[in-house]
């Protein structure tokens, strides 16, 4: 993927995986014994028993640690595996990324014998978050042509329960909204480097709204404003986990890999 490829050189870095994030992930996968992980990225919150990664971009599977799953290139819209291979697939902040979101779930739903699991975020619950709504409105409306309706992807998975996950306020994983007790982050070029929603916008768009922001911090006016959030421990910003049983469990399962 050429967006990766470019901007995901700092995620082993940026984005660490939170460890209260991924025991939600990792509960939501409940009693799976194989999973395949699809956007993997650079391999933040696979459990132990991951059998392969799925992703496009060779830069973020280059910074795979050592010991993580086995990684192919390829995308979600064709997954290089067998139907019904594993007992789970899981997808984490990705399917805003596909080029075709009903082509990705149909492919998820083919490889995975007993349950899917999506991480996401709500647009709606998102786009209201302080740094879009009141510093860069001009990247929400951008990300309102690739983000995706939690309500689509649960009728597409054919029912889905929808957990939310409210982030808590020293996350380690840099993604947009983890900084939302830390505003000053944001004024960091390597934070933004690790978010993909600033890395595809012009810092001639950017540039006017973290100026403002900095203002309002070294005047105190974010820190007035925004009193209410400084003494909270979590914050739901949108972030969502959608669950789809497939099937109840029985069979042992294989990942079979189809023929190159």
């Amino acid at each position: 993927m050429a967006t990766y490829n470019s901007i995901g050189t700092t995620y082993a870095g940026t984005r660490r995986p939170d460890p209260r994030i991924a025991t939600r992930i990792h509960q939501a996968l409940g009693d799976a014994t194989t999973v395949i992980n699809v956007g993997a990225g650079t391999g933040s919150y696979e459990p132990s028993h991951t059998v392969l990664a799925v992703e496009p971009s060779s830069v973020m599977i280059a910074q795979r640690p050592a010991g993580s799953a086995p990684a192919v290139e390829a995308s979600a819209e064709a997954l290089p595996v067998a139907e019904k291979s594993v007992d789970a697939a899981m997808a984490l902040l990705t399917v805003h990324h596909w080029s075709s979101l009903e082509a990705g779930i149909g492919e998820l739903r083919r490889i995975a014998r007993r349950r899917i699991v999506i991480l996401t975020f709500d647009p709606d619950v998102n786009h209201s978050f302080w740094l879009l709504r009141e510093y860069l409105p001009e990247a929400a409306a951008f990300d309102r042509t690739r983000a995706v309706a939690v309500d689509r992807l649960a009728t597409l998975l054919s029912g889905a329960r929808i957990e939310p996950v409210p982030i808590p306020h020293d996350c380690t994983d840099g993604f947009l909204a983890a900084f939302w007790r830390r505003p000053h982050a944001y004024l960091d070029p390597h934070v933004r480097a690790g978010i993909s929603l600033f890395a595809q916008i012009s810092d001639d768009v950017l540039q006017p709204g973290l100026a403002q922001l900095e203002d309002d911090l070294s005047r105190g006016r974010w820190h007035e404003r925004h009193a209410d959030l400084l003494d909270r421990e979590v914050l739901d910003t949108g972030y969502r986990l959608l669950v789809a049983d497939l099937q109840a469990p029985g069979e042992p399962s294989a990942c079979t890999l189809k023929p190159a």
